[in-house]
């Protein structure tokens, strides 16, 4: 056989060669991820599921209603402070066939006692859609360091300025908070953050949302029907 021949021959061979070696490291690295989520679940009597389709779709806001092929995946389900709290990776994809994108975020909710009205706090300027698809709009506040780092918007002016008081903003000002994008919508308020799941910052996550729920006034709570003083004299 001829030298030319020869590679011509081989060099084929070699690109399968590597995309099974990808698609071997892939799937280990998967397995890796599953195995260590299980881990998590089992070291804290929490819950885990491979995959949760209805999770694709509680929410309305970014970054969830985008693009398709959706998947919420590495699902861990358990309570903080008596809260359920849910954390697992969220992707979709963008584009088709060579052009296909895939983009992956960490998300961690909190279920909070009654539906408040929809607010988003985002350090990155992201969400004027959905902003504009509940209503909102970018609300300003008094604080130049805090309009700075926070960009607010809510359906309701009022609402934001009762929500996002002085010691709501001392709290979103904190270092775990500052860079965040923050969002309630319905009974829940949770955080996304680019990237797979992070087992090791799920802790901090579910503390500064927790953080921001122990800061939301009592008359708000009150004006959806819920008390939160209820039970706690």
């Amino acid at each position: 056989m001829h030298g030319g021949s020869w590679i011509g021959a081989i060099v084929p061979l070699l690109f399968v060669a590597l995309f099974v070696g990808a698609l071997c490291l892939a799937w280990y690295v998967n397995k890796k991820r599953r195995e260590a989520a299980q881990a998590f679940a089992r070291a804290r009597g929490w819950t885990y599921t491979a995959k949760v389709p209805s999770l694709t779709q509680r929410w309305q806001s970014a970054p969830f209603q985008r693009g398709h092929s959706r998947r919420a995946s590495n699902v861990l389900t358990g309570t903080f402070q008596d809260m359920p709290v849910v954390s697992f990776t969220y992707q979709y994809t963008t584009g088709s066939g060579k052009n296909q994108s895939t983009s992956y975020f960490h998300v961690v909710a909190l279920s909070l006692p009654a539906r408040l009205p929809w607010l988003r706090l985002s350090a990155d300027g992201a969400g004027a859609s959905v902003a504009k698809f509940f209503g909102g709009q970018d609300i300003r506040f008094e604080s130049k360091a805090f309009n700075d780092a926070w960009r607010v918007q809510g359906q309701d002016e009022r609402y934001a300025y009762d929500f996002v008081h002085p010691r709501m903003m001392e709290r979103l000002m904190a270092r775990d908070a500052l860079g965040r994008t923050i969002t309630v919508e319905g009974s829940d308020i949770f955080m996304v953050v680019g990237g797979r799941q992070v087992l090791e910052a799920i802790d901090v996550y579910v503390n500064t949302l927790y953080g921001v729920y122990q800061q939301i006034p009592r008359h708000l709570w009150l004006n959806v029907g819920y008390d939160p003083l209820v039970g706690k004299e």
